[in-house]
């Protein structure tokens, strides 16, 4: 056998044994290292494993994605998604359809500084559903909108999915936060607008609540107003150049526990819970790292990319249809394996064929970020629906038919990116330039 037929093999074999049970960055280091060992050597894969895997943990780059998800896990632990939705929902709870409206808000702003799409789901199952339980919303709004509101974590800054593609495509972690900003808040614009659209059609979805004094809606500002600020001194240190991104996660998480410090928001237990998830999360994600780096290297010596990168490049047909088949295989890979984990594996073997059809990969990003947020809320992986579904004890059926509205919004989102590229690349060319 050749050494493209012993790649294909591998990585078919990678996706039986994931399906068997076994983790994904176990079965990528297992493949990896076997593949590599019958092409090369096997003293050569030893030397592979291991350099690869202190290559990783050893990278003081990849100290950005612990440092952001601590300050995720520590904003979740204390309370600030439950007061950024109460200062929401003052403003605009009181409009048909204004709590689920509200959970938009409150959950765009917190994920200025919590960039997991789990927790966000989980957050606000916890602190919105009630709410809209208790103003009789109809369940399929109330967890519909709290799965999908979830995924704009994916693209909001401080994303770990773009920290991640950054790094695997070597691309400015920086100018990525920036692409992601404009289509995130498109998307969440477009969650209002089915919000609205659905309450109209049918007010019963989505009753009144109560209406708040502009003096309880003054008070309510400073809630938004810290967070806001975080957010601007993390994001604004970096296009300064006054830190890196890893730096900023460092800033970012200080100033995170500084305020819930004087907030006395968080205990010692809360935040011993916080740190323990965040070591779990990035163990979590740099394991897959270190899995596709070996198994990333057996590739690149089978010549699978370069070989993939080729043919879909000469390839009878427009470049466009031919970007819509890849992101396919992300939206089809994802349903069955975690998306995160499927881009981390997807992503070396088309990302030199994105580039050789001239593609901007900071687009590319942004484009296939938008896949994985479809790819988390529909079946069988969709990790945010497991989410609500667990929290609010509601049935799937009923939260799947929340979440189908929605889709909508993510679908018009990556079409209008796919034909507008300038809604991801205009922002960081400003800010950003070079």
């Amino acid at each position: 056998m050749n050494e493209v037929t012993i790649g294909i093999i591998g990585l078919l074999v990678v996706l039986v044994l994931f399906l068997t049970g076994i983790e994904l960055a176990f079965a990528m280091i297992l493949i990896g290292f076997l593949g590599f060992g019958y092409l090369i050597s096997w003293g050569a894969a030893f030397n592979l494993l291991a350099k690869d895997f202190y290559d990783v943990l050893n990278s003081y780059g990849f100290t950005v994605i612990p440092l952001f998800v601590l300050m995720g896990q520590v904003a979740f632990n204390s309370g600030i998604a439950k007061r950024l939705f109460d200062t929401s929902y003052k403003f605009i709870g009181h409009i048909p359809g204004g709590l689920a409206m509200a959970t938009v808000a409150g959950a765009t702003a917190f994920k200025s500084i919590c960039g997991s799409s789990p927790a966000t789901a989980a957050t606000f199952a916890s602190v919105a559903v009630p709410e809209m339980d208790r103003y009789g919303y109809d369940k399929r709004l109330s967890t519909g909108i709290v799965a999908t509101v979830g995924t704009l974590g994916i693209l909001l800054p401080p994303s770990v999915t773009l920290i991640i593609y950054g790094i695997i495509t070597d691309q400015s972690i920086g100018r990525l936060f920036l692409a992601g900003i404009f289509p995130g808040l498109l998307i969440a614009l477009f969650f209002v607008g089915i919000i609205y659209g659905w309450c109209k059609i049918n007010p019963a979805v989505g009753p009144k609540g109560e209406r708040s004094t502009w003096g309880q809606r003054i008070r309510a500002i400073p809630e938004v107003m810290w967070v806001i600020l975080i957010f601007f001194l993390v994001i604004g240190g970096i296009l300064q150049g006054i830190f890196t991104p890893t730096e900023a996660g460092s800033v970012g998480t200080f100033l995170v526990l500084l305020l819930t410090f004087i907030r006395r928001d968080l205990n010692i237990k809360g935040y011993i819970k916080s740190v323990v998830e965040s070591i779990r999360t990035a163990c979590m994600v740099l394991l897959l790292i270190a899995g596709s780096t070996v198994l990333g290297h057996f590739i690149a010596v089978t010549k699978i990319p370069m070989i993939t990168a080729d043919w879909i490049v000469g390839l009878q047909m427009p470049s466009w249809i031919i970007l819509f088949f890849i992101a396919m295989i992300y939206l089809i890979g994802g349903s069955f394996i975690d998306d995160l984990a499927f881009m981390i594996l997807a992503t070396p073997i088309f990302y030199p064929a994105i580039i050789k059809l001239g593609y901007n990969p900071m687009w590319f990003g942004i484009l296939i970020g938008i896949t994985v947020m479809i790819g988390v809320v529909v079946p069988p992986m969709a990790i945010c629906v497991f989410v609500v579904k667990q929290i609010t004890k509601t049935p799937f059926g009923v939260v799947y038919a929340g979440v189908y509205p929605f889709l909508i919004s993510l679908i018009v989102g990556g079409i209008l990116v796919f034909i507008f590229p300038g809604l991801a690349t205009w922002l960081p060319g400003w800010l950003m330039p070079g």
